[in-house]
This record gives C-alpha cells, sequence and structure tokens, in this order.
C-alpha cells in the first residue's frame, strides 16, 4: 500500500528469520586484488559438494551461522531468525527479540544445538537488535558486505524457518534499492530498504540477504501482502524489505560498544497523514523545536520541505527517510514553501535525542 509516497509495510515476526545476500565487490581503477570472499563455513562432508559461489553453494555454507530465535518458555509461542557476526553476536530485529525476551531467549543453530541468549542492545527505530550467547558453538561469523553498492538483478539468498519450516532456501533478485518504507509499528522509524522478490514469509524476520559470495547485504524485516490487511494471514507476494547492511552494521556496532543509536534530526514535527506533496511541518505551536535546527534556520509550522539537497521530498515519511542516511552534524540545503513563495535555506542537522 502506497502512501504519499512511502510505503506502509508489515513486520514478520512469527517464525525464523531469512538469510540475506552481500554485496557484490566494487570495481576500483587500475588492477586489484582479487576478492576471496570471507570464510565460510564447510558444508557437511556427508552432503553432495557443490560449488561455493553457486545456491545450494552458498545455502551449504551460510546456513550454520543462522540460526532460530525462540522462547526458553514452551509456552510463548512466535520467534524469527537471526545470524551470528564475529564475538559470537547474533543480529536479528528488534521486534522478534523485544517480544521474546521477558520469558527468556534460546536459539537454535542448524544442526540442533542449543543456546540461551540475552539482549546486549536493541534499538526499536531501527528494528534491530544485538544478542549474546551463553554457549556459542564454532561456527564461521558472516560478514556484512556493501548495501551501497548493490544494484537492481542482482542475485540474493533467503535462508530461515518461515512459517516454521526451519532450513528454507529461497532465492531471488534485488527488486528496487532506496525503497522508502514506513514500517507498522509505534517504534519503529522511516528508512530505505532493499526490495527482493526472494519470498520472504512471517518467520522470516531478522535474518540475514546474501549475495552469492554469502556477506550479508541486509535484514530481512518487512513485507507487503494483498487483501485487507497487510500481516501474518497472507503469505508472499514478492514484495519483501530489509533493512540495509550500510545501515545495520553501524547500528549494530553502536549497540555491541553499549552505545546508543542516534540519528539525524531536523527538530521539527511533520504531518504524516497530509496528502500534500513535500513534508508539511504540523501547523500547531511548538511543532518547531525552539532552538533547534529548524528554528535556527528559520522555519516555522505549517511550511512545506519539498527538497533535501537536490532530492524530492514527496512526505514527511520521506523526509524521515532521507534523514536516515545523513549523520547528526551535517549541513544540507533545503527548499520549502511558505504562503506561496519558495525559500532556500541552509540547515545544520542535529541528533535524536538532543
Amino acid at each position: 500500500m502506497a502512501l504519499s509516497g512511502m510505503l506502509v509495510v508489515a513486520l514478520i515476526a512469527g517464525g525464523a528469520g531469512g538469510l540475506v545476500g552481500a554485496t557484490a565487490s566494487s570495481s576500483g581503477d587500475g588492477e586489484a586484488a582479487p576478492d576471496q570472499g570471507p570464510q565460510m563455513n564447510e558444508p557437511p562432508p556427508e552432503a553432495p559438494q557443490r560449488d561455493p559461489d553457486t545456491i545450494a553453494g552458498v545455502a551449504q555454507r551460510v546456513s550454520p551461522s543462522v540460526v532460530y530465535i525462540g522462547s526458553a518458555s514452551p509456552v510463548i509461542p512466535g520467534g524469527g531468525s537471526g545470524f551470528v557476526i564475529e564475538g559470537d553476536y547474533v543480529v536479528t530485529n528488534d521486534h522478534v527479540s523485544s517480544e521474546l525476551e521477558e520469558a527468556g531467549i534460546r536459539i537454535e543453530y542448524s544442526d540442533g544445538s542449543l543456546s540461551d541468549a540475552t539482549v546486549v542492545g536493541a534499538d526499536p527505530t531501527s528494528d534491530l537488535a544485538v544478542l549474546a550467547l551463553e554457549d556459542p558453538i564454532d561456527v564461521e561469523p558472516l560478514e556484512f558486505g556493501d548495501s551501497e553498492e548493490v544494484i537492481v538483478g542482482d542475485e540474493v539468498i533467503a535462508i530461515g524457518a518461515p512459517l516454521g519450516l526451519a532450513g528454507t532456501v529461497t532465492q531471488g533478485i534485488i527488486s528496487a534499492t532506496d525503497r522508502p518504507v514506513s514500517p507498522e509499528g509505534e517504534d519503529v522509524g522511516q528508512f530505505y530498504a532493499l526490495q527482493t522478490d526472494a519470498a520472504i514469509n512471517p518467520g522470516n524476520s531478522g535474518g540475514p540477504l546474501v549475495d552469492l559470495q554469502g556477506r550479508v547485504i541486509g535484514v530481512n524485516s518487512m513485507i507487503i501482502t494483498m487483501g485487507g490487511s497487510m500481516g501474518e494471514g497472507t503469505g508472499n507476494i514478492g514484495l519483501g524489505f530489509a533493512i540495509p547492511s550500510s545501515e545495520a552494521q553501524t547500528v549494530v556496532e553502536r549497540l555491541i560498544e553499549n552505545e546508543g543509536a542516534t540519528y539525524a534530526d531536523i527538530g521539527a514535527e511533520f504531518d504524516l497523514s497530509s496528502p500534500t506533496a513535500g513534508a508539511v511541518i504540523v501547523d500547531e505551536p511548538g511543532a518547531v523545536e525552539r532552538g533547534g535546527p529548524a528554528d535556527g534556520a528559520g522555519l516555522e509550522p505549517g511550511d512545506v520541505i519539498t527538497f533535501l539537497d537536490t532530492r524530492r521530498v514527496n512526505s514527511g515519511q520521506e523526509l524521515l527517510a532521507m534523514l536516515r542516511d545523513r549523520s547528526p552534524g551535517d549541513e544540507v540545503e533545503l527548499v520549502y514553501r511558505r504562503d506561496g513563495e519558495t525559500v532556500t535555506t541552509d540547515i545544520v542537522l542535529g541528533a535524536s535525542g538532543d
């Protein structure tokens, strides 16, 4: 469902997550050293061998590092997926871990090994969480790729337990990049996602999206479904969305370091339901934070922001997604409308929570 240039999508907890593909290496000037790819698990000795750069080969070598995340209590339903990174940490979605944390979290490896886990840090705004394992086993950590290097048509793989079917592998392509999405949920923010047609269903939440080298380029999180509502009752229609690795890696590193994730902020409240083209600042006193970036740049309640630097802004949700690609302290140019006149101004972005 489209809303003023921003897709409203459903989160997909309820089973195991999916594994998402890593990015291809970028080319540079001159001769570069050949990319040997990340270190991956050896396939089971009893399994028929496949070339490591095939779908089957990547699935064999990455699957041991993808885990199912469930409750330590047998009476608590639901769950999701995650993947092991360096240091025996597990990355997953916040909407997976937050539903399980109170009763205790237990993860299951692909070989059936179990370990209890605790939440190291979580960021509802980005829908990411990091878990620490009490009894980790020896698997190769997955590496983050560079989602900025992904292009439409790149092949990707999702591995997880959709609808509770553990070890499921699906394959597809990157259908779009920089897709602005607004996940359903009170605390989840707006951001640009990777869109894929690899089958993702409830239970794929928190798994990685990998390329044919096995690097993580995204964290599966959301889907659009047909029908009157968007949720777990309906299945995949080829519209799945993953948090790009460029954002995920930054957030994960800050969570491990026990630092809160911070985002660029403009210091104004937007009317996210306005049909007006552009980001409409709420036309009420206090909608522009006194002393904040917007106030310092001369913006007022009722102003409509139409451009951020050279990018057109179609809605308040889209502007919030654009700000996720910026850092506190960045200086940007804004174009806005007021009383029929167009004004251009520079603004130094603040930080969320300031």
